[in-house]
């Protein structure tokens, strides 16, 4: 799978927002990048770019999976970035379906590769695992309990490996965005004008940003781990805190 012995890096969620950002910078970076998303022809468009790969991949299905990882004989660096967020409702009206898709989404299709992909970053000898997480695995906050309570648990996941996997050539760097403009407002709220309205008075980061922030993690020398990084706009101090003008 690895073309010109590139280093070959495994992006989920690659078909739009940070994962499609960051094919891009992997691929500027000199990896071999392969791009995951069930709108995989979003995904074929970015790969003819950078000379990558695309794939059929749902994080929430097994077989899906499975069939992914056994077209990816080797890899050196996944970045787990496939996930989201679906409404905002009070706890008493919580959307049980929503809340499962979260889960599904978030931490169980973040397990799901993981285990698919360990034995290939480990006989990589230097393999390094990122995680997109969020500030809401930071904080809470009213009406995102279902959010933040999935991104909690996925952050959970992802550390527990930093003691799981010590002494293994295999590095662990979570990322945790604030406010990003991308489709994620619009996923979540299912209309496209109060999506906008997410971002007025203040300058978002961008998925380029956080795309940026995940290259220099990954491309440190290999002794150096970048355990996490939390990035926000200077107009955002938390998750409910911002300045707008």
């Amino acid at each position: 799978m690895t073309a010109n012995d590139r280093p070959t890096a495994v992006v989920t969620g690659a078909s739009s927002g940070i994962g499609a950002a960051t094919a891009r910078a992997l691929g500027a970076a000199g990896f071999h990048v392969v791009l995951g998303a069930r709108r995989v022809e979003r995904c074929e468009e970015i790969a003819k770019e950078i000379d990558g790969t695309a794939l059929t991949l749902d994080v929430t299905d097994r077989e899906s999976v499975r069939a992914f990882a056994d077209a990816v004989p080797e890899a050196k660096l996944l970045v787990n970035n496939a996930g989201g967020a679906k409404g905002l409702e009070p706890v008493a009206d919580a959307d049980e379906d929503d809340w499962r898709w979260m889960w599904e989404t978030n931490v169980a299709g973040t397990l799901r590769l993981t285990q698919a992909f360990l034995p290939r970053l480990r006989a990589s000898g230097d393999g390094h695992i990122v995680t997109v997480t969020s500030i809401a695995a930071l904080d809470f906050y009213d009406n995102g309990a279902g959010y933040t309570g999935a991104k909690h648990a996925q952050a959970m996941l992802h550390r527990t490996l930093r003691g799981e996997l010590l002494g293994e050539p295999i590095r662990i760097t979570e990322i945790c965005p604030g406010m990003v403009e991308t489709e994620f407002s619009e996923v979540r709220l299912g209309d496209a004008e109060k999506a906008a309205k997410v971002y007025e008075g203040l300058t978002p980061l961008t998925a380029d940003d956080v795309a940026d922030t995940i290259v220099f993690a990954a491309t440190r020398p290999s002794h150096v781990n970048l355990d996490q990084i939390v990035l926000k706009p200077r107009d955002q101090a938390s998750g409910t805190r911002r300045h707008r003008r």
